[in-house]
């Protein structure tokens, strides 16, 4: 029997699924690695760190489904997005740390791109906003820093979002290249072309030659060499960035289709089809998937701390011992208690876009205790997706009528019936919620050729719970306002 390959390199681990022909997970395994703070605002992660989460995950994963490697047809890869890594061409050996999307290092670069007035112009481009969140001012950082410049302009360096750096391991350097969706995420790729721009290259002085090559979504992006625990020769078959792999994963084929992930972040994706739908909301726009030469375009509004915070709530404040913890606590009381958490750990994303917001508990009283503040810090979760879902309504001139939602995080009933009460709308939660790692895998199997179209996929989606909301408008108004005061003061 045919199997598939599905890494999910996330954030804070890194997750591997084997599927069979059916798309049935025959066995998973995650790795944590370290995350690193060595500054202010300043977050990274360790290259080789991350390559071996996926070893030993994918390890782990094959044992569990006690299947011969050789059985493996094809591979597929979702990835944190736009985490920037340089390394030189030669040896294969980073010149600095992993430059993680949440660092807000290249603020002030990207305040004096604004100030000189091409923000209108990558705009334009990319459908992207000039904000630390994307690759190009990362790249920038470590070019300066490392002193790379003319080694970049020689060829003697490679850029790479994750997923390039894994294909660079999966083929021992034999394949330098990114997918549309990636690519998208750079500041650097002309959206409509889903090619690099060359006036994007010189803004941000950065060369060309170490750019990978883009291709679609269903590719052989290349075949495996001299990886521990699996045979040459296997093709890495589909890549998608991680929020596009659960769009894949969720079935989100049809324009007007959303999903809402709740992971370290949260991400809402809607399907606009054809279409580059520009916001004027505070959204983004982006590629959601390139297959056959046909692109589909997404709608994005991204929060960028959402299970974050529960992870806060025990690394930091330790008030609950593991993450798993959360949803009984915030039972245990009724309500927030008038308090309200505003997750901004490292700035608000869209569509505020505030790299210099900070955390925010308000609302404390003598009444207030830890289960108060652990089901703020929830609300606030739910807050921020509702910002977004507002936004999504604004730009396109209607409401969406539900939401599928996945990420680790929606195991939590209560923070679901949250988001519902909040949205007043409907939450679709599938079987299966490592949606991530299963988008990669439907992609990996179209482009094994094990399904034929995006629909046969879909005849494999099952859906777990639906979460109606169950309180007024009145309340929901009063909610919101609590939040809109809050996050002013953030």
């Amino acid at each position: 029997m045919p199997y598939l390959l599905a890494i999910d390199q996330g954030t804070t681990s890194t997750t591997v699924l084997i599927v069979d022909e059916k798309l049935h997970i025959c066995g998973s395994a995650s790795q944590e690695f370290q995350q690193f703070y060595p500054k202010p605002e300043f977050v990274e992660h360790s290259p080789d760190k991350i390559w071996q989460s996926v070893l030993e995950a994918i390890g782990t994963s094959i044992a569990r489904a006690r299947i011969d490697a050789r059985q493996i047809v094809g591979i597929g890869i979702a990835n944190q997005r736009e985490t920037t890594i340089v390394w030189e061409r030669k040896t294969g050996k980073p010149i600095y740390p992993a430059i993680v999307w949440q660092c807000r290092r290249t603020r002030a670069a990207c305040e004096a791109l604004k100030a000189a007035g091409v923000e209108p112009m990558i705009r334009e481009k990319t459908g992207l906003l000039c904000d630390p969140y994307f690759s190009a001012t990362k790249i920038r950082w470590i070019l300066d820093n490392c002193d790379a410049q003319n080694s970049a302009q020689e060829g003697n360096l490679c850029f790479g979002t994750v997923d390039s750096w894994l294909l660079w391991q999966l083929t021992q350097g034999e394949s330098h290249a990114t997918d549309a969706t990636n690519a998208s995420r750079s500041l650097l790729m002309n959206l409509e072309a889903t090619a690099w721009d060359d006036d994007l290259l010189a803004l941000f002085r950065i060369p060309r030659v170490m750019m990978p090559q883009i291709l679609d979504n269903r590719a052989v992006f290349g075949t495996t060499r001299g990886v521990p625990g699996l045979p040459d020769g296997i093709p890495i078959t589909g890549i998608l960035g991680d929020q596009q792999a659960a769009l894949f994963g969720q079935c989100c084929f049809d324009q007007g289709a959303a999903k809402c992930t709740f992971g370290t972040g949260a991400f809402l994706l809607l399907n606009t089809g054809r279409k580059v739908v520009h916001s004027k909301s505070g959204l983004i726009s982006t590629v959601a998937w390139k297959i056959d030469g046909e692109v589909t375009y997404a709608l994005e509004g991204s929060a960028f701390v959402a299970g974050a915070i529960v992870q806060w709530l025990r690394d930091g404040l330790q008030i609950i011992e593991s993450s798993s913890e959360v949803e009984s606590l915030a039972r245990s009381v009724d309500d927030c208690g008038g308090v309200v958490v505003v997750p901004a750990l490292t700035g608000l994303g869209a569509p505020h876009w505030r790299s210099d917001a900070h955390g925010l508990i308000c609302g404390l009283t003598r009444a207030s205790t830890r289960a108060h503040i652990a089901r703020a810090a929830l609300m606030g979760i739910c807050q921020q997706n509702t910002d977004l879902f507002d936004a999504m309504t604004a730009d396109l001139g209607y409401g969406l009528t539900r939401v599928k939602v996945d990420g680790g995080a929606c195991v939590n009933d209560l923070l679901m019936q949250m988001q519902s009460d909040l949205l007043g709308k409907e939450l679709i939660r599938p079987s299966v919620l490592q949606t991530t790692a299963l988008g990669a895998a439907m992609c990996a199997a179209l482009g094994a050729g094990i399904y034929d179209t995006k629909e046969d996929v879909c005849k494999t989606y099952e859906i777990e719970r639906r979460f109606a909301p169950a309180k007024t408008d009145d309340w929901r108004m009063t909610t919101r306002q609590q939040w809109k005061l809050a996050v002013g003061r953030a």
